[in-house]
């Protein structure tokens, strides 16, 4: 009788299962405008790949801070590195990119406590993993985490996560660390404060200008 009654909840669990509304992954829809984007007009190959969270994705008009370079930008939503990860195979690798330019990380810590440093790094370095090994030859730049206003709090945290990458990154060939996080402070150590929009979180047309400064000579050509 037990017997029964276990096998008729398993196949009640299973038609419950079975009739649910499928779940959009995380970002899922933009992820969707980028395969319709692709479609109408594929970005050329061995250009630069710019992946990352709302940093890039706010960034307007990536391409013309650029001239001279062929510039994809594949940043979405408010981003971690799992994020990225789940949809390599959406926004990396079909590009073929001759370098790939990565801002990642700061929602990842801002996301849980829990998430520590070395978590951080470890994502990166997983996501580095499955890059270099699907695409050997590709150059791979990190842009550090910036010093946001509203995420004062977790400044050390950044610095943490920023100084294993770039120690990472620094035993490894055709790699480049980008610090921004510095190029944001003034000599006394304070923010510059001017280089963020009103929700004090993502950067201006004076923040983005800074960062354009801060990374082409990074770029290859």
């Amino acid at each position: 009788m037990k017997v029964l009654k276990k096998a008729i909840l398993i196949v009640f669990l299973i038609s419950v299962i079975t009739y649910l509304p499928a779940r959009e992954k995380p970002f899922e829809d933009e992820i969707k405008r980028f395969k319709e984007m692709d479609l109408q007009a594929m970005p050329p190959l061995n250009a630069i790949l710019f992946v990352g969270s709302s940093t890039f994705r706010k960034w307007e008009n990536m391409q013309s801070y650029f001239p001279g370079y062929s510039i994809i930008n594949r940043g979405f939503g408010g981003s971690t590195f799992p994020d990225i990860i789940a949809y390599e195979n959406d926004i990396i690798f079909p590009y073929h990119p001759r370098q790939i330019v990565i801002y990642c990380g700061d929602n990842d810590l801002a996301y849980s406590q829990i998430v520590t440093p070395q978590l951080v790094f470890r994502r990166f370095a997983q996501l580095f993993s499955f890059i270099r090994r699907r695409l050997p030859n590709t150059s791979i730049a990190y842009i550090s985490i910036k010093p946001s206003p509203s995420r004062k709090k977790m400044w050390e945290k950044m610095n943490v996560a920023n100084n294993m990458i770039r120690t990472f990154l620094s035993r490894n060939e055709n790699t480049a660390y980008v610090d921004v996080f510095n190029k944001m402070l003034l000599s006394d150590g304070e923010l510059r404060s001017d280089l963020f929009s009103e929700d004090q979180l993502h950067l201006n047309k004076k923040g983005y200008a800074l960062l354009q400064q801060t990374i082409q000579p990074y770029l290859i050509k």
